[in-house]
């Protein structure tokens, strides 16, 4: 099916295929029919690097052709250049702290048949294993009647992550993996933190597969999980550095008011 031109959306699509062909990534992607080709759906990502959200965009433009709206925190709404991006792309702002607009919006796109684009560990995982879930993606997949295409990414992080430099060389020839999961139901009268669990066990067996199957050995490599031979940090050490990183942030808000 023939999708209308968004100029701003397509050309940022372009730019990104450019910057993936420049580095010479190679895609692996399964489960890709699980991806609908009309009609409104979460896509609920695993987050283990800052890229995540254009690989995943890439892997369904090569699809076909659908867009997804990505639901975004705030701050990166407030800077001009950037903000005015995001807007004209029609992604979704999120104010950590009052979310209900969010929500509201995004229960709206997926009712008008839009995929809307959900990290549901709300941050970034450091130690490269799927994190406790926040409840939204199966809230909203509930109350708009839509499925869930859990998605899995592995290798992404060794693009760009959290707490690690990636040098410029590293980048290329970096095999990145793609796995998209059958959809998930989530019926009006089902409990959303058991759904939510559910989720969560879909995408960390979906990561283990693509762990096991990756190329690459990982063996002493930052980018691999402790318990799989790799330096990254244990999900107990990497909890810790978030909640220190969290209350350094909360000092610093509370000297500037």
């Amino acid at each position: 099916m023939r999708r209308p031109i968004e100029p701003v959306y397509d050309t940022a699509v372009g730019v990104g295929r450019s910057l993936f062909g420049f580095w010479r990534l190679r895609r692996h992607t399964t489960g890709i029919e699980h991806l609908p080709d009309e009609g409104g759906a979460v896509i609920a990502m695993t987050h283990f690097g800052y890229l995540e959200f254009a690989l995943v965009e890439w892997a369904t433009v090569l699809h076909n052709r659908r867009r997804i709206r990505f639901m975004a925190k705030q701050g990166a709404f407030d800077q001009p250049v950037v903000g005015r991006l995001l807007r004209s792309m029609r992604h979704i702002a999120v104010d950590m702290r009052a979310g209900a607009a969010a929500y509201a919006d995004a229960v709206t796109a997926l009712r008008s048949g839009e995929l809307v684009g959900v990290f549901p560990e709300a941050g970034v995982s450091a130690s490269f294993t799927v994190r406790d879930l926040k409840s939204g993606a199966v809230r909203l997949a509930q109350e708009a009647g839509v499925p869930i295409i859990p998605v899995a990414v592995w290798g992404g992080h060794r693009l760009l992550t959290k707490n690690h430099r990636v040098g410029f060389r590293e980048r290329f020839g970096v095999p990145v993996h793609f796995s998209f999961g059958e959809p998930i139901i989530v019926a009006p009268g089902d409990d959303v933190g058991t759904s939510t669990e559910q989720l969560r066990d879909r995408l960390q067996g979906m990561v283990d597969e693509l762990q096991r199957d990756y190329p690459v050995d990982g063996t002493g490599a930052w980018w691999q999980p402790r318990a799989l031979g790799g330096t990254a940090p244990t999900p107990a050490e990497a909890a810790a550095a978030d909640l220190e990183r969290e209350r350094r942030r909360e000092a610093r808000r509370q000297t500037a008011s």
